[in-house]
């Protein structure tokens, strides 16, 4: 009886990582051990960078609702149109606020009267 070897199973867990490495420069891209720890890092980073973009992108919707409601109104903050929001019963998210103050402003302007009205 011929004894099993495992020359498959090692190729193929070895090539899935290297080919997961394409691109990497030197020895990153074609030495299993080197590859190995590129490829993990460099899932660590995508695993963490996928959240700060979550991060990253709630910040730029304050940032642009924030630029929309002083132009419309310079003495209106952002947090008090936040507050004025949410006493008008207005739920709208960050997301769709700052896409209508970049692609709609004119119904933009109106959901600010609404929140500013409520204010007072």
């Amino acid at each position: 009886m011929s004894r099993v070897t495992s020359g498959v199973t090692t190729h193929k867990r070895h090539k899935k990582i290297i080919d997961q490495a394409k691109g990497y420069y030197g020895r990153r891209k074609n030495t299993f051990k080197v590859a190995t720890q590129a490829v993990d890092k460099a899932n660590q980073y995508a695993t963490r960078d996928r959240h700060n973009r979550k991060r990253n992108f709630r910040s730029l919707w304050i940032q642009r609702i924030n630029a929309a409601v002083r132009a419309h109104d310079e003495t209106l903050t952002y947090s008090r149109f936040i507050n004025g929001l949410s006493l008008a019963g207005i739920e709208v998210d960050r997301k769709v606020l700052a896409d209508l103050a970049v692609h709609e402003p004119t119904a933009f302007n109106a959901i600010v009267d609404q929140a500013k009205s409520a204010l007072s």
